[in-house]
């Protein structure tokens, strides 16, 4: 599998440590290094806008889709490569999926939470078979990851959701995995 482009889902907020936006920099910066598409939120708020503004500084591809009451409001970036504006959230994650090769979740809140659990859904239904990595910057998903591990630990997903994902600690190992996928 060929990885051209990447999906990172992250927080419209910065968090309570620079890490976080460190990371997401860190994370711009490498995808477009690499030739790797960004896709994303559309916004230019929090690690949302850090991490296209390091992708369009560095030179890449900045993809951002967006549902069109947040383009409404003006908290969309206007300096990407390519805006879509969608009619709502669902079809926003829809429209992420079909532009994308691989998902990064990077820190976020309740939003990111929203879009991995359901890319790892549909993963789980079969509806594809794409790269979903977790990335620990900082430590942020260490609850995360162990509440998925619960959720198998309980009886209520198999011991194979857990194979579903992968989790770095890092953007370098991040960019590693990707990296396997991409053509030299």
């Amino acid at each position: 599998m060929t990885i051209r482009s990447c999906a990172v889902f992250c927080g419209s907020r910065f968090g309570n440590s620079p890490v976080y936006a460190e990371g997401a920099s860190e994370l711009g910066t490498a995808l477009a290094q690499n030739g790797i598409t960004l896709v994303y939120g559309g916004g230019h708020v929090g690690l949302m806008g850090t991490v296209a503004d390091a992708a369009l500084t560095a030179g890449g591809q900045v993809i951002g889709v967006i549902p069109g009451f947040l383009h409404d409001r003006e908290v969309m970036h206007k300096g990407v490569t390519e805006l879509e504006v969608t009619p709502n959230m669902h079809s926003r994650k829809a429209r992420m999926f079909e532009l994308s090769d691989a998902y990064a979740i990077i820190p976020g809140g309740f939003g990111t939470f929203d879009e991995l659990m359901e890319i790892l859904t549909w993963k789980q239904l079969g509806l594809h078979q794409d790269p979903i990595y977790i990335v620990n910057i900082g430590g942020w998903a260490k609850s995360l990851v162990r509440t998925l591990t619960d959720a198998v630990e309980q009886g209520f997903a198999s011991p194979n959701t857990l194979k579903l994902f992968t989790v770095v600690e890092d953007v370098p190992a991040l960019m590693n995995h990707l990296r396997e996928n991409v053509p030299a």
